[in-house]
């Protein structure tokens, strides 16, 4: 009797999570299932499938699978002790396929006893539904850094599927109250467990993952936690020091500009960023503003100001050729 792997059947690691068995399982259940798959021996790949996540899916199945050890090998020769079997009771019978018997392998029988069809009601066949879980959804949600700041609750209407009377995906404007938790970051996505495409033959529902986008905004953008903002200064304040009122997503905070500041320099307001464990900061990058010479006042100021100060704001390319 051949050795099942059911690990490598579904392409898992045996220290795999539940719910990565399970997505592996969806994903080769879409691949080989005999109504729609064009693969070579998809039928039998269906069923060892099944038969895998039949057994993995179940924490006690799978831990009296893991008893055997993990030294065996996909393909060798399997005797295990007399009498050996697990004691699970499935009932008797298994199901069809195109009109063909199709039980679960020796394999499996040996150890669990013999059981129903791999995920599959009695009489199954290729024109009637199979069980499988349904599809994750995923669809984007566009906030501003205020929304994101503050949290948000927000109506939103999506085009997800639904099953009729008869089994069949009808797709129905669905409206979903999502909450938009404070502190979310641009990419991150928000699960939504049991909204996405729905199961069939009594399988769970898919999730719908919601990913954050940020509208552009008129003064601050984000990176992950922390938000820039450039703050125009006068000459005088980036000469002589200043403390200036500065605007954050929680409100305005005083900013003390060190005297001898210049022009692209950055000062951090910690924790003034978006809320979090840690909060992220505040990067302010000062933008100097030169007043301009409207009045004959203004004018002569410049020109004193020329005469006073011998600046050769150029030097630094005095070597350049």
């Amino acid at each position: 009797m051949e050795y099942k792997d059911y690990y490598k059947i579904l392409g898992v690691s045996r220290d795999a999570s539940a719910d990565d068995i399970k997505q592996a399982y969806r994903k080769l259940a879409r691949k080989y299932h005999p109504d729609v798959s064009k693969e070579k021996d998809a039928e039998q790949h269906f069923k060892e499938v099944g038969e895998a996540y039949e057994v993995l899916k179940d924490h006690k199945k799978r831990a009296a699978y893991d008893q055997l050890g993990h030294h065996w090998r996909a393909g060798d020769n399997f005797q295990p002790p007399t009498g050996w079997n697990f004691g699970f009771d499935f009932g008797s019978g298994g199901f069809t396929g195109g009109g063909q018997p199709f039980d679960f392998s020796d394999f499996f029988e040996t150890l669990f006893g013999r059981g129903q069809g791999p995920g599959m009601p009695p009489g199954y066949t290729h024109q009637t539904p199979f069980r499988t879980p349904g599809e994750d959804h995923h669809a984007k949600v566009v906030i501003s850094l205020e929304e994101a700041y503050h949290g948000a609750n927000r109506v939103l209407q999506l085009r997800l599927s639904e099953r009729d009377s008869m089994g069949q995906k009808i797709p129905r404007i669905r409206t979903l109250n999502v909450k938009i938790p404070a502190g979310v970051t641009e990419g991150q996505k928000i699960r939504l467990a049991g909204q996405g495409e729905p199961g069939q033959g009594g399988e769970s529902n898919g999730d719908l993952y919601l990913e954050i986008e940020f509208q552009p905004h008129r003064f601050y953008r984000a990176e992950g936690k922390d938000v820039f903002l450039n703050l125009p200064i006068a000459p005088w304040e980036a000469a002589l020091g200043a403390s200036v009122a500065v605007p954050t997503l929680g409100g305005k905070v005083e900013l003390k500009i060190p005297a001898g500041s210049t022009a692209g320099q950055k000062l951090r307001l910690k924790g003034r960023g978006l809320p979090g464990n840690p909060s992220g900061d505040q990067y302010v990058t000062l933008q100097l503003v030169t007043p301009p010479a409207t009045t004959v006042a203004a004018s002569d100021f410049y020109r004193k100001m020329a005469q006073e100060f011998p600046f050769d704001p150029r030097a630094v390319l005095a070597d350049s050729g």
